[in-house]
């Protein structure tokens, strides 16, 4: 089906334009035009009052509505969460994986796969947030099962995970350089997240090919005056992109404008979402605003992508098409 979206602004991914268009077919978008030039054959719906954007995409997440994938390794598991994106005006996602054994992995590799060839709709693909990670920047996951690397596992994991398994949060200071390369070789996002590598170690990484990093602030090596640990890295290399859980609970919403500054289009928001849950490996509870584990540590968040975004403007003084914000213009909470 072909229809021609009309709104009050449309944002096109790099400015907010009015009087035009939004040209899509079988739910994607083909073309901008003028209102008054749209091609005959198109159905014509009017959205008076509204700004149209881009659906958005979800590179960690890892369930919604009540079913949490990593405890119910099921397609079932995974359809709950495109719904849970659908929500929140996300249309595709990776679903994520916390540390965990290599044949839980191994599994959800294969539920996902199966999600995906039976018609599954949204999912990219998986992210496995470790278990290559630092135990002293393990946040919510479980130390019991971080481990350092082999050739072997990460063979494996590429093997059974091939078209799937897209993405990997690592501790590049916990890593072997050629196991990276290896991963890199493969077509797999590799993100450093869960880390307390030092400033040259993190600087490394990154020009060894690592693209991107995970949470920044959370699990990392903060940036300090003698020591700018992984967050300063980051900020100093302008190829490397890297998330951010804008909930104001992970980060302070200060926190997240500065970096917009600093970062501009590197920046960019994911949900960390998890879903409450009483049984499997990851037990989170929903504490008013936040998800914990039974002993207090913050966990996943219960963002959705579109609250992620309105906090980005109402809280942090991001403006709807993202431009950062003036360097000279003071910002006032509230």
């Amino acid at each position: 089906m072909s229809t021609a979206f009309i709104a009050r602004e449309i944002f096109t991914g790099h400015d907010i334009q009015t009087g035009k268009a939004v040209l899509t077919r079988d739910g994607k978008i083909m073309d901008i035009v003028a209102a008054n030039d749209i091609p005959a054959g198109y159905r014509v719906r009017e959205l008076p009052g509204y700004l149209l954007a881009p659906a958005f995409i979800d590179l960690q997440i890892y369930g919604g509505n009540g079913l949490l994938f990593s405890a119910d390794l099921s397609t079932a598991a995974l359809e709950a969460t495109y719904e849970y994106c659908l929500e929140g005006g996300c249309t595709q996602f990776m679903i994520t994986l916390a540390t965990n054994a290599i044949d839980k992995f191994l599994h959800g590799l294969e539920i996902a796969r199966e999600y995906r060839t039976s018609g599954g709709k949204g999912l990219l693909g998986v992210h496995l947030e470790g278990p290559y990670i630092n135990p002293a920047k393990r946040g919510a996951h479980l130390e019991k099962f971080i481990k350092t690397p082999t050739l072997e596992e990460i063979a494996l994991l590429l093997q059974k995970g091939k078209d799937i398994f897209r993405m990997m949060t690592l501790a590049p200071e916990r890593c072997d350089p050629a196991f990276i390369d290896l991963l890199l070789q493969h077509g797999i996002i590799v993100s450093a997240g869960h880390s307390n590598a030092t400033y040259d170690e993190a600087a490394t990484a990154f020009y060894q090919g690592i693209p991107a990093a995970t949470h920044l602030f959370n699990a990392m090596s903060p940036l300090q005056g003698r020591q700018p640990g992984m967050l300063g890295a980051i900020y100093d290399n302008n190829d490397v992109r890297s998330s951010i859980v804008c909930d104001g609970v992970h980060v302070d919403f200060a926190s997240v404008r500065i970096s917009k500054k600093i970062m501009a289009d590197r920046l960019f928001f994911i949900t960390d979402a998890v879903t409450e849950v009483q049984y499997g490996e990851y037990i989170h509870i929903f504490k008013g605003d936040r998800y914990t584990l039974p002993d207090g540590t913050l966990s996943g968040s219960s963002l959705t992508m579109l609250l992620a975004v309105r906090n980005g403007v109402e809280h942090a003084g991001i403006p709807p098409h993202g431009i950062p914000l003036s360097r000279n213009r003071p910002w006032r909470r509230g």
